[in-house]
This record gives C-alpha cells, structure tokens and sequence, in this order.
C-alpha cells in the first residue's frame, strides 16, 4: 500500500483489510475500493488542488436540503481522498423519478451570485468560479469565453468558430433572464449518477451556483435520464426556450471535451451553436 495512503488512513482512524482495488471509471484519476474495519470506502489519488475542490463540493452537496444520497468525506490529505462507498444497483423508472425530484430539491437552494466561494475543476480543466451578480456574464466571462479562447489557442477552434462562440456570448442579454443562482452539482454527466438500494446518489462534483438548467443539460449531453426524470423535476413548469437553453448549456461542457479529448468533438461545438443561432440570428 503506497506510504500517502497509509498516512492517511492511519490519521483517520481507519484500518485497512487487505489491498486496494482499482475502480473502472477513473479516467481523471486514480480510484481504488477498499475495504476496512469500518466499512469499504473509496479512496482518490488526485492533484491536491482538485481533490480538495471536490472534497468542498460533496461537503456542500450533503448540507443541502435535498434527498439525494452524496458520500462523505472521510478525510482529505494532499493528493489523497477518503470517501463512504456506495453500493450501487440497477436504474429504474422509479429510481429516475426520485433523481428528478432530488435535483428539483438541490436546486431550490438559492443565492444571489453566480460562482463558488473557490475554483475547481471540471475533470482536469480548471474552473474559475469568481462569483458575479449577473447571470448572464457569468455564463459568458467564467464558462464560454475562457474556453474558447483556449480551445482556439491550442488549434482546437478556428477563428470563425471562435468568433460564433463569442457572438452567442454576447447575446445572452437578448434572450436570457439574469435569475438567483441555483446550487448545482456542475458535472452532471449520467456517469457520475449512481443508483443505490437507498435512491439515486450523485458523486465527482464540480459544484457552484448558476441556472439549473446546467445541470440538466449535462444530463442530456451523453444519453438521457428518461421520461419519468423530466416529469418529475419540471413538475408542470417546463421551460419553453428548453431547446435553446439545453445547447446553450452543453456548449461549455462540449468545449471542455473538445480541450481535454481532442478534435473529434469539434463538430458537437458546432452543432451546438447552430441550434443557439437559430433562435438568436
């Protein structure tokens, strides 16, 4: 067992039974399971900075007064997370419904601001979450602007697609109403929801205040949670500009997929801002 783990377990009270296990999943870092005279848990080999991000996150997530299930943090040290580990089961209509409800719950909590109180990271990419009054600069200043710049620094992103990218962000004042901001979990892909015998659980945040529709846009990006998710958390009061919100809110977590895994996600960026210019132009 390497030497920052057993620091780690030993400052925690935890003993270890046997070796840690590597976990399928963790393509931003390390993930074992490991059992211990406590419980199995999860542990995390991580940049210290990103762990310590998400270790803020799962705190926040759990205070919140919503029933989705989160783990707890059970000790944090450099480049090494402890965490409960959750036992996860099959999805069902049943379990949708509930995540729909739940994340309802999550994003009924509301502060004025847009951002967090720290940065973070969205898988490896850093994430600048100083917060702002106005929405809508939000969205443009600390998610859609810093990446395409980025994005076209490294060749990723031509200039007329950059260009199209900074016209949207522009726009937002036109379409988008400036809301309170919604606690969100930041990095809701269908990968980073389990289902457990005791209702959906959310894990890896990368969490911070914004429109909730983020998270549901994240949610639709690689698959969709069905149905009985959407009936659940829209509960009669769906949004009609829906479509034009849901690409809008893909085209960042696009444009870091674009930066973290390559080209081959240049023509996702682009459809997305096809939809966006169809309702705007």
């Amino acid at each position: 067992m390497q030497t920052g783990l057993t620091i780690l377990l030993e400052r925690s009270g935890l003993t270890p039974r046997g070796e840690p296990r590597a976990m399928s999943g963790g393509d931003m870092a390390a993930v074992y399971w490991l059992d211990t005279a406590q419980g199995a848990i999860v542990v995390k080999r991580d940049d210290p900075e990103r762990l310590a991000g998400e270790a803020d996150g799962l705190r926040a997530l759990r205070e919140a007064a919503s029933p989705l299930i989160v783990p707890e943090v059970l000790a944090l040290d450099g480049e090494w997370l402890a965490m409960e580990a959750l036992e996860s089961g099959s999805r069902s209509g049943r379990s949708a419904a509930a995540l729909g409800e739940g994340l309802r719950a999550l994003h009924d909590s509301v502060a004025a601001e847009h951002g967090w109180h720290r940065d973070n990271a969205c898988g490896r990419t850093p994430q600048p979450n100083l917060p702002l009054a106005d929405a809508r600069a939000f969205q443009r200043e600390r998610r859609l602007l810093p990446l395409a710049n980025t994005c076209h620094e490294r060749g990723l992103l031509d200039a007329r697609l950059r260009g199209r990218i900074e016209a949207v962000a522009e726009s937002l004042e036109a379409w988008l109403p400036d809301t309170p901001a919604s606690l969100l979990h930041g990095d809701l892909w269908s990968g980073n929801v389990l289902n457990t015998p005791q209702g959906p659980a959310i894990i890896d945040p990368a969490v911070y205040r914004h429109y909730p529709e983020v998270d549901l846009a994240m949610l639709r990006l690689f698959g969709s949670p069905g149905e009985a998710f959407f009936e659940a958390y829209w509960n009669g009061r769906g949004l009609e500009d829906w479509p034009r919100r849901e690409a809008l809110f893909q085209l960042y977590p696009l444009l870091n997929h674009l930066l973290l895994f390559g080209g081959g996600y240049r023509g996702a960026v682009e459809r997305a801002v096809v939809v966006i210019e169809q309702y705007v132009t």
